[in-house]
C-alpha cells in the first residue's frame, strides 16, 4: 500500500469545524429548550427534560470535540505531477487519486467564516464528479489553485 498523503489540514481547520459545531449544537439548544418549554407547559413526562439535555451535551460532546479530531487527525492530502491523492473520513477512512487529466477546472471558496481565519476551500471538478480539499490557508489554496491548473494542463497536452 502507498504511503499516505503528505500534508494535513491547517491547525486553523480544526478550530472552524469546532466552531461549526457549536453552531450546529447551539441550534439544536434551541430546540430543546422548546421542547422543554412545552413539556412543561403541557405536563408531559419530567424524562423529557433529562432526555433533552442529555442529547444535547452528547451531540455537543461529539460535534465540537471529537469529530473534528478525529476528522482533522484523518484529512490529508498531496499534489503530484500525475495525480492529487486526498484522504478523508470521519471513522471510514478514503483515500481518492484523481488523475491530472481528469481534472477540468479548480475552484476556491471562502465563506463568511473561512474568511475571518484566512481559509479556503479547493474544489477540483471532474467529469463525474467535484472533490474538495477543505480549510487550507488562503495563500497556500490560491497557490495549490494555480499548480494544479497548470498540471492538469501540461497532463491534457500530453495526452
Amino acid at each position: 500500500m502507498r504511503r499516505e498523503p503528505e500534508y494535513q489540514i491547517p491547525r486553523k481547520g480544526l478550530t472552524v469545524w469546532r466552531l461549526y459545531g457549536f453552531i450546529y449544537t447551539f441550534f439544536l439548544s434551541i430546540i430543546a429548550g422548546v421542547l422543554c418549554f412545552f413539556t412543561y407547559k403541557w405536563n408531559w413526562f419530567h424524562i423529557v427534560y433529562y432526555v433533552a439535555i442529555a442529547v444535547v451535551i452528547i451531540v455537543g460532546f461529539a460535534l465540537i470535540w471529537l469529530f473534528p479530531k478525529i476528522r482533522w487527525n484523518h484529512w490529508r492530502y498531496e499534489v503530484r505531477e500525475q495525480e492529487i491523492e486526498i484522504q478523508s473520513g470521519l471513522f471510514v477512512v478514503k483515500r481518492t487519486l484523481i488523475p491530472m487529466v481528469r481534472v477540468q477546472h479548480v475552484d476556491t471558496t471562502q465563506g463568511p467564516i473561512l474568511k475571518k481565519y484566512d481559509l479556503a476551500n479547493i474544489a477540483i471538478s471532474t467529469a463525474a464528479t467535484t472533490h474538495v480539499i477543505p480549510m487550507l490557508i488562503t495563500e497556500e489554496a490560491d497557490r495549490l489553485r494555480a499548480r494544479i491548473s497548470e498540471l492538469a494542463r501540461v497532463a491534457e497536452d500530453d495526452v
